[in-house]
């Protein structure tokens, strides 16, 4: 396993993070769920994600509990506050002082732990004014529940004024969580500069893009049963705009160059997102331990420039742009 550094300071994390989104809690057994925690150990993994709305709070129940006994200095464990959780009431939602000081409590509880080292904001709050939000981050580090702060899925824009506010309050914004892919690379044009700018580094998440950059859903070729396309309660409505058949046949082209570098597709798809250097580490799941042993081989992995323009030129026009893209909610859920 490779480490990085996290932002603008000095704490590492690990190339491949383990991500719990869609899987413990909900799509696979508990015991599963802990098979593929101690598989993602054993690989060199020692960043673990998770959040709060995740399986409404059971998703860091499931991950505290496998890696309770483990030696907490040598984790780096980020959850997220901002989605709906408990019964869903007017307060169990957002980024006001009292969601976030009360989130903190439940998730330190559910994962069994003193603090995290990331705190992040799971989406942008635009019912909260923001100056609110960052003093309450900053309570929160202030109080030794959080190390450090991040955000998830913030614009360019955003992103400068919370780090400006967190710079004033004495406390560091080093990180952001965005959606980043070959399929995905809205962030390019305007966040992924602005974090170069302030310091703060991509930890991101779908780096496959749900899937479809493994290869393993075929141009005119149903999805099996058993398969996230498949599953209506498991992500087939995220994946549905990548179903086509323009962009599954050129993801096809992706194959003859993994092949050449002796990788699979997800291990292809896993580098290039750490070919970007303001990318701190890419997010995996897995539901089962054999997926994590296999695709935490992409780190460390180098491509070379000519590699990168052969990867770029299969899919680039198959891939999203448009910054306007990073969006948080136009009002909260609840």
């Amino acid at each position: 396993m490779k480490f990085r550094y996290l932002g603008n300071s000095g704490l590492k994390v690990s190339e491949i993070t383990y991500g719990n989104w869609l899987t413990h809690g909900s799509q696979i057994e508990n015991d599963t769920a802990t098979a593929c925690v101690r598989a993602a150990l054993d690989a060199g993994i020692s960043s673990f994600d998770t959040a709060d709305v995740y399986a409404n709070t059971m998703a860091e129940k499931v991950l505290g509990t496998a890696l309770k006994g483990e030696r907490r200095q040598s984790l780096e464990i980020f959850t997220k506050v901002f989605g709906p959780t408990g019964p869903k009431g007017h307060n169990d939602v957002g980024l006001s002082r009292k969601h976030i000081l009360e989130s903190i409590d439940g998730s330190l509880a559910r994962l069994q732990t003193d603090y995290v080292d990331l705190y992040q904001a799971h989406r942008y709050d635009v019912e909260t004014p923001l100056e609110e939000t960052m003093q309450a981050f900053a309570d929160v580090v202030r109080q030794g529940k959080a190390l450090y702060i991040g955000v998830s899925e913030w614009n360019a824009e955003q992103l400068r004024a919370g780090h400006a506010l967190a710079k004033d309050l004495g406390i560091q914004l080093i990180s952001n969580q965005p959606q980043y892919s070959l399929l995905w690379r809205v962030i390019e044009s305007e966040v992924v500069p602005a974090s170069e700018e302030l310091g703060v580094s991509q930890i991101v998440w779908s780096p496959v893009a749900q899937g479809v950059l493994t290869g393993k859903y075929l141009p005119g070729a149903a999805p099996l049963a058993s398969s996230r396309a498949a599953d209506t309660q498991g992500g087939a409505n995220m994946i549905k705009r990548w179903m086509s058949e323009p962009v599954l046949t050129g993801v096809q082209k992706l194959r003859p160059i993994a092949d050449e570098l002796g990788l699979t597709m997800a291990q292809l798809a896993l580098a290039w997102v750490l070919a970007n250097k303001n990318v701190a580490s890419a997010i995996m799941g897995a539901s089962r331990p054999e997926q994590v042993a296999d695709n935490v081989k992409a780190a460390g992995v180098h491509l070379e420039s000519d590699v990168l323009a052969k990867i770029d030129a299969a899919v680039r026009d198959l891939a999203e742009f448009d910054p306007r893209k990073t969006v948080s909610p136009e009002q909260r859920e609840a």
